[in-house]
């Protein structure tokens, strides 16, 4: 079933979402943007991304019984995020197959310095059987042409990072 949304231009590499502020809610106790609300701003840029990018956001989702699922998610902080702060996110598709995307997300402050990174991995899945099932072939197409063009971005410093107390000595 072809798509309701998204676009079959090029593909900006990386990806630039929507600018967003930082809500008063989103502050936590010690007075900058709560690491609950970090989860959720890569969340909605996922969903933002989907939609606008591949055409396969909620629309699609409900329209065909399948959609992502989020497998694994590393989310890294490197700038605090105050009231009222604007930031960006960028999206680059590191890799994907024919039926996961694995992404890369750079959310920047208004200065531009990076104030945390996301690494995801999304699988499609059947609402149904609630089993992974491969992209349509129209996906599957923007998916590669996607790759093309992101495939030439250098890779983050970040990508891949482990967790672990690092030990002097």
């Amino acid at each position: 079933m072809e798509p309701l949304d998204g676009h079959d231009g090029p593909y900006e590499a990386p990806v630039k979402l929507a600018h967003r502020q930082v809500a008063p809610d989103w502050i936590d106790y010690n007075g900058h943007m709560n690491v609950a609300y970090y989860t959720m701003a890569f969340d909605l840029a996922i969903d933002e991304f989907l939609a606008r990018e591949l055409g396969m956001g909620e629309a699609h989702a409900a329209r065909v019984g399948q959609g992502p699922y989020s497998l694994q998610n590393n989310i890294s902080y490197f700038a605090e995020l105050l009231e009222g702060a604007g930031f960006d996110i960028r999206v680059m598709l590191v890799d994907h197959d024919n039926k996961r995307m694995h992404l890369f997300m750079e959310m920047q402050n208004e200065a531009g310095q990076v104030a945390a990174v996301c690494e995801g991995m999304l699988m499609n899945v059947d609402h149904t059987t609630r089993r992974a099932t491969p992209y349509a072939g129209w996906i599957k197409e923007r998916l590669a042409r996607m790759q093309a063009s992101h495939d030439a971005l250098p890779r983050p410093s970040a990508l891949g990072a482990v967790i672990g107390i690092r030990r002097k000595g």
